[in-house]
Parts: C-alpha cells; sequence; structure tokens
C-alpha cells in the first residue's frame, strides 16, 4: 500500500515554491508590459569634481597659453660621492670576502675581494663606497689608505 500522506512540512515548501513562481511572473510580465526607458535616460554625465548629474553641466573652459607649457626633463645635478674611511675589521683571504668597520659608525659592510686590492688585510684603514647588494648595503671601490 502507498502512503499518500503529505506532510505540513512539504505542504509549506510546495506553498512557497509556488509563490515565488508566480512572483517571478509577475516581475516578467510588469518588465513587458512596461519597456526599459531610453538609452538617453541611462546616460549619466560627470563633472569636473567627479560629481554625478542628469544633463551635461555647462562650465567655463580655462584657457591654456601653449606657450607657457614646458615639456623636457630636469637636467640631473652632478652628485660627488665622497669615499668613507674605515678599517678592515674582518678578512678571509681563502674565501675571498671581509668586513669593513666605518670609522664614524658602529655598522660593518660586506666587501668581496673583487671591490678590493690583492694586499688587503686584516687592520688595513682604507676608503670605500657603499652601494646596494642582494642582502643590504656592500662596500665597493676599496682602496688602501695607510698600512698599520
Amino acid at each position: 500500500m502507498a502512503n499518500n500522506r503529505i506532510t505540513s512540512n512539504k505542504k509549506n515548501r510546495e506553498k512557497s515554491k509556488q509563490q515565488k513562481r508566480l512572483n517571478k511572473q509577475k516581475r516578467k510580465d510588469e518588465r513587458r508590459d512596461n519597456p526599459a526607458t531610453s538609452f538617453e535616460d541611462m546616460i549619466a554625465y560627470v563633472d569636473e569634481y567627479g560629481v554625478l548629474h542628469s544633463e551635461p553641466q555647462e562650465t567655463p573652459k580655462e584657457q591654456i597659453d601653449v606657450s607657457d607649457v614646458v615639456i623636457s626633463t630636469p637636467k640631473q645635478e652632478e652628485i660627488i660621492i665622497q669615499p668613507l674611511c674605515g678599517c678592515v675589521d674582518f678578512f678571509n683571504a681563502a674565501k675571498g670576502f671581509g668586513f669593513i668597520k666605518p670609522n664614524d659608525s658602529a655598522d660593518k659592510y660586506f666587501f668581496h675581494i673583487s671591490n678590493a686590492p690583492k694586499e688587503i688585510k686584516e687592520g688595513d684603514n682604507v676608503t670605500f663606497e657603499l652601494e646596494q647588494g642582494m642582502r643590504g648595503m656592500n662596500a665597493v671601490r676599496i682602496s688602501i689608505t695607510n698600512n698599520q
């Protein structure tokens, strides 16, 4: 025997589905009966301050004298880089690198033997310049000023 009972939850779900279908059909009929407005009614105009308007705004245009417009790049001033003075704090000749400690700060800067004279050793006073490396500032263009 088949069970023909319908529970109240099932009835409620069927009612809500039917109501949704009816609402959807009503909206569809309204759109069909009242066609969309014209394209011109959908256009919005933006003024120079970014405010939206339904009609174009008449604003006086500022006149620019073409002879006042300068198109060029400014000349770069030549910057003279003063070399820093310091002392070789650590140097490993076998691996080819070391660290220089500047006289005026407590920082230490890495250097590679390719940027230093071959006769450099620990304790040498040197002058050097700094460049940005992969892991921070590196000492480059190193020259020995006075051996101790």
